[in-house]
C-alpha cells in the first residue's frame, strides 16, 4: 500500500477559481480533488481517460454532448474517455468533490497551465 496525505499534494489553479488537486495515482487509476469557486468554469475540453466523478458540496453545471447536467452534493457522474465536456459553477457556493481517472492521469494538463 501507498499512502498519499493531503498534506503531500499541491493545489493549483488550473484556470481562474478552478483548483485542482492531484492525489494518489495508481498503475490503473488517479484519484484528483476539484474545488470550483461561484462563476468559475472549466472550459471544454477532452481526455482519452473515463473519469468518474463525486460531488460532496455545492452543485455546479455540466455540459456534456450538446446536454445540460445539473450534479449536485451526493451525486455522482461518469463521462467516457473521449467525450468533449465543460462545468461551470452558477452557484453563490464553491462546488467540490472527487474525480477517479482510468487509465491514470499521473501528469495532467492542468498542471502545465492547461485543463
Amino acid at each position: 500500500m501507498e499512502e498519499v496525505p493531503q498534506a503531500a499534494c499541491e493545489t493549483v489553479e488550473a484556470v481562474d477559481g478552478v483548483h485542482l488537486t492531484q492525489m494518489a495515482v495508481g498503475e490503473r487509476m488517479s484519484v484528483q480533488q476539484f474545488h470550483i469557486e461561484p462563476g468559475a468554469a472549466v472550459p471544454e475540453h477532452s481526455h482519452h481517460h473515463e473519469q468518474v466523478g463525486y460531488v460532496a458540496k455545492g452543485t455546479f453545471t455540466f455540459h456534456v454532448n450538446g446536454e445540460e447536467y445539473v450534479i449536485g452534493p451526493g451525486d455522482s457522474y461518469v463521462i467516457p474517455g473521449g467525450e468533449p465536456h465543460e462545468a461551470r459553477n452558477d452557484a453563490e457556493e464553491p462546488v467540490s468533490g472527487i474525480d477517479v481517472f482510468s487509465p491514470p492521469r499521473p501528469d495532467p494538463d492542468w498542471q502545465d497551465g492547461g485543463v
